[in-house]
């Protein structure tokens, strides 16, 4: 018989007995857990929680330093920095991109490029890495962005300033660009300045190799901001360290000149003091607005500087490579001389000089040539026969020792040397002999030899000045005075005489002869092929592309030489009639401004205005061509 009876009410009170104190056990372990781990956090912890604390209630801003000026010999202002509203986002803190862009888009009035280019620009940046929305804003736009941030995650509305060349495109080359931080350039030190919003570095040109003395060092800001990120009030501030300047060589007026002197022209002009070795201007036209880089460049602007058959993103003067053509007669003259020519021994010229079954011609008909009126007239002859005696190879050593087919040590990121050939090279490049046609068109620059437009400048100045002049661009005190070339002065004094001549003798440059009193300048003009002459075509009409060179190179003035200069007009027919002209005037101007700018002020009256008015066209006109409205091309 089964026993329903239930537990009696000991069993009970001894069950609860045992429960309750395993219940007040376990509840004393978890409580003695729980006031150990919270004498841990506020005792051993403290510190990183009072920390983060703050830093939910307190934003630390890095405050980009400004940049250092770039400033000429006499102290003008050639880069600058000027106040500037501009916005970003930043990636990582970016909620409802579709959304923020669209209402970022009605507050800045944005264009279809610009929101493409933010667009793409937000797909490639790392979490990181600021992406711009727009620079150089007036400050209501500035604000109508300011006061909606609470709903605009992401967003960075920022006050600074912004890299100015007053010169615009005229320093492009010289001076390069600067632009946002790579991704690539943060993961080398990954310091934070580098992805601090309307923060840039160098790119290119001085910009780039000058970048740690042009940096400066960055300031900081402490503001208190709400759980959404408003901000309450700013706590306190240290100011940023502006960057050094950097003084050059460069004389702004003269490069100014230069560069709107060779107006519609694709060229570059190159001017020495003969004294020192400073670099006066260093111009390549055409060229890019380094401001369009420093606010961001459009996609439609970029791509029509690529696609410009004159290569506005390459500085001629350095990285340019050219055949001298006739500029190095009086090099050659030089090195023919040095191995015993007679300046007075005079060559017959019948319009060529047989070499073999074949006739080289010359440029004319000039009779009896020494070596002056050789220079002067620019008789192939006379050079073809004088180098064919002495041969090519004790010619190339003259060559290198005037500065051609030399680099230079000088703060830029890449200059092109060129060739300047001799048998050895020859055999080396191609494993064939040297010939004695090789010799003859060398001698007269064409063929296997190569120049800068740079390189011809240094030539002319260390035959001007007698000295191994080594050419600076940053400006610094010279320890030691150039050393004396290693030819006699009488030597050197022939070469300039025959200069002398092409301009005020009966040369090949007498329309260029300066129109100053008591100034002279002497020079050598020079025409290059770009492609082999065939039959009658002399390079002279035709496309743009097939059509010589124009090159020249100067000095003045003659007594006493200051400046040297070198001028190359690509596919300018030739030196006298593209180059010397812009050499005249640029030499003008060192002595006579008003006179100089008189007769630039006329020649952009037929160009269509400066170069600004120029570029402004033409980008309308590529616009037109891509198809951009004219409603939004006369917005821009």
């Amino acid at each position: 018989m089964r026993d329903n009876r239930g537990p009696t009410t000991g069993q009970l009170e001894f069950l609860f007995s045992r429960r309750s104190l395993f219940i007040g056990g376990v509840q004393a372990v978890i409580g003695a857990v729980v006031a150990t781990r919270m004498a841990y956090i506020s005792v051993a912890e403290n510190e990183k929680y009072r920390l983060l604390s703050e830093s939910n209630r307190v934003n630390l801003t890095l405050i980009p330093p400004r940049r250092g000026w770039f400033i000429d010999r006499i102290g003008k202002p050639i880069a600058t920095n000027r106040a500037d509203f501009r916005v970003d986002i930043i990636p990582d803190r970016l909620q409802n991109s579709k959304a923020t862009l669209g209402t970022l888009t009605t507050l800045l009035d944005l264009k279809a490029e610009d929101v493409e280019r933010i667009e793409k620009e937000l797909k490639e940046a790392q979490g990181f890495q600021p992406v711009q929305v727009a620079a150089g804003l007036d400050y209501e736009s500035f604000a109508r962005v300011s006061v909606r941030l609470p709903d605009l995650p992401g967003v960075s509305p920022r006050q600074g300033f912004s890299r100015f060349y007053p010169s615009g495109a005229a320093v492009g080359h010289l001076l390069g660009y600067v632009g946002t931080v790579s991704a690539e350039e943060y993961q080398k030190d990954k310091d934070p300045l580098l992805i601090t919003p309307g923060f840039k570095v160098g790119k290119q040109g001085l910009e780039k190799t000058m970048e740690m003395r042009l940096r400066g060092k960055p300031g900081a800001k402490r503001t208190e901001v709400t759980a959404r990120g408003k901000i309450i009030r700013e706590l306190s501030s240290r100011p940023d360290t502006p960057g050094k300047p950097v003084q050059l060589t460069i004389d702004i007026d003269l490069h100014n000149y230069a560069a709107r002197r060779l107006g519609i022209e694709s060229g570059s002009v190159v001017v020495i003091d003969c004294l020192t070795g400073d670099i006066l201007a260093l111009v390549s036209m055409p060229c890019f607005d380094p401001n369009s880089f420093s606010e961001g460049i459009g996609r439609l602007e970029w791509k029509m500087l690529n696609s410009d058959e004159r290569i506005p993103m390459l500085n001629k003067s350095l990285q340019g490579l050219y055949p001298p053509g006739s500029t190095l007669k009086p090099m050659a003259a030089l090195a023919m001389l040095d191995h015993g020519i007679d300046p007075d021994e005079k060559v017959m010229c019948g319009g060529g000089y047989r070499l073999g079954n074949r006739v080289f011609k010359c440029l004319g008909r000039h009779g009896p040539m020494d070596m002056r009126s050789a220079i002067m007239k620019s008789c192939n002859t006379y050079f073809y026969a004088m180098g064919n005696r002495i041969g090519y190879d004790a010619i190339a050593p003259t060559a290198k020792l005037l500065g051609l087919g030399q680099e230079f040590p000088l703060p830029f990121q890449s200059q092109r040397y060129g060739t300047i050939p001799d048998s050895a090279w020859k055999m080396r490049k191609y494993g064939d002999a040297w010939t004695r046609s090789d010799t003859l068109n060398a001698t007269i620059g064409q063929g296997y030899v190569i120049t800068s437009p740079f390189q011809l400048a240094v030539m002319a100045a260390r035959i001007a000045s007698g000295h191994m002049l080594e050419p600076e661009i940053l400006m610094k005190k010279r320890n030691s005075a150039p050393k004396h070339l290693p030819f006699p002065d009488d030597h050197l004094q022939v070469v300039r005489d025959g200069m002398d001549l092409v301009v005020n003798g009966a040369g090949t440059a007498v329309r260029s002869r300066l129109e100053l009193p008591d100034v002279t300048m002497g020079g050598k003009t020079g025409t290059a092929q770009v492609r082999a002459i065939k039959g009658g075509q002399r390079g002279q009409g035709g496309a743009r592309r097939f059509r010589d060179h124009g090159l020249f190179v100067c000095f003045a003035p003659v007594a006493q030489p200051r400046y040297a200069a070198a001028v190359v007009i690509e596919h300018g027919m030739g030196g006298a009639r593209a180059a010397a002209p812009v050499a005249k005037d640029v030499l003008t101007f060192l002595y006579d401004r008003e006179k100089a700018m008189a007769s630039l002020e006329a020649l952009e009256a037929g160009w269509g205005g400066g170069i600004e008015e120029r570029m402004a066209r033409q980008y309308a006109a590529f616009q037109a061509g891509q198809g951009v409205p004219a409603t939004e091309r006369s917005e821009m």
